[in-house]
């Protein structure tokens, strides 16, 4: 089968790999679409991933094509979702169900095939069945959806809280329109970008801007989210939070990536810091959102290429153009 392939660090090719067959629990899923995330730039430039070459693609939803012997739950045609994660269930973490911090941490299109390809292979137990008026092609949507859930689960916000949100790409999207409806009394976001803060503006924004200044808010905010793991936004957005307030890191920075903070404010404003990773509990109740319409898959997915244009389409992503990207096999 057609396959995306990371051969090495800074080195991505599409090319022909073996299909893959099931175990007992798993099943082959016939991949409709792939989403491109930050995580594959960082996979890309030799961080995440333990191995290289990997087929990348941890974003997927298609069609079931084949079941292992012991898989009762899921049939052949079977429209699915699939969450990436794979926990060993063994370690402290696992134990205390905290799988997204587990020691032997493990995730499809990370540490192993994943769906950028024509046919990805998945346990059944990670697969979440799609109502008939989800259409497929959208469902890639789902897994950065979970992640989402997964900061909002960490937040804990209150009614009425002012948000800042840094970065308006997928992902900074996503949390504005959680944000909405998790009741908070405003959504402020800020880009370098024109064109993806005309998307925030489009989706209901309270406020868009490229430098905190351009809003009147000296008393900072109550929620600050970070969804760009960029240095110098994170670094501004630890100094916006108000007192008693809440910093998120959300974006996925790079691991040399640093900041400063000032523990005398940290103790004496009550601030807290605190990061949110991947998926916990939080797929199904994505795809049931999902399903609700709480997202426009026409507003956020810019793109659609075909698998063997995957290098370019990883080129537009890391260029920073578009909103969600996705491959079609």
């Amino acid at each position: 089968m057609r396959a995306a392939l990371i051969e090495a660090p800074g080195k991505v090719s599409v090319t022909t790999v073996p299909d893959p067959s099931p175990g007992p629990r798993q099943v082959v899923v016939e991949v409709a679409a792939c989403g491109l995330c930050g995580t594959d730039l960082h996979i890309l430039q030799g961080e995440f991933a333990p191995t290289l070459p990997v087929v990348p693609g941890h974003e997927f939803a298609g069609v079931v094509a084949e079941t292992g012997s012991e898989v009762r739950e899921l049939a052949v045609g079977d429209r699915v979702a699939v969450d990436p994660s794979l926990h060993c269930h063994e370690c402290r973490y696992c134990r205390s169900g905290r799988g997204n911090l587990c020691d032997n941490w493990a995730a499809i299109g990370v540490t192993v095939p994943g769906g950028a390809a024509r046919y990805a292979l998945a346990p059944v137990a990670n697969c979440v069945k799609l109502p008939d008026e989800v259409d497929v092609r959208d469902a890639a949507l789902i897994e950065p959806l979970s992640c989402a859930v997964r900061g909002y689960d960490v937040l804990r916000s209150t009614l009425g809280a002012r948000v800042l949100v840094y970065g308006s790409g997928t992902m900074g999207l996503m949390m504005l329109e959680l944000a909405k409806r998790t009741g908070a009394a405003s959504v402020d976001i800020l880009d370098i970008n024109p064109e993806r803060l005309a998307t925030a503006r489009l989706l209901g924004t309270s406020r868009a801007g490229a430098r905190a200044e351009e809003f009147d808010q000296p008393d900072g905010w109550d929620v600050v989210v970070d969804a760009t793991g960029n240095a110098g936004a994170i670094q501004d957005g630890l100094g916006r939070v108000a007192k008693g307030g809440t910093f998120l890191q959300f974006g996925v920075a790079d691991y040399a990536t640093t900041a400063v903070i000032e523990p005398y404010r940290i103790y004496n404003q009550e601030i807290t810091i605190t990061g949110s990773m991947a998926v916990l509990h939080s797929f199904e109740r994505a795809a049931a959102l999902f399903a609700s319409g709480v997202l426009d898959a026409t507003v956020f997915i810019s793109d659609r290429f075909p698998l063997d244009a995957y290098p370019q389409a990883l080129e537009r992503f890391a260029a920073g153009q578009g909103r969600k990207i996705v491959v079609e096999p």
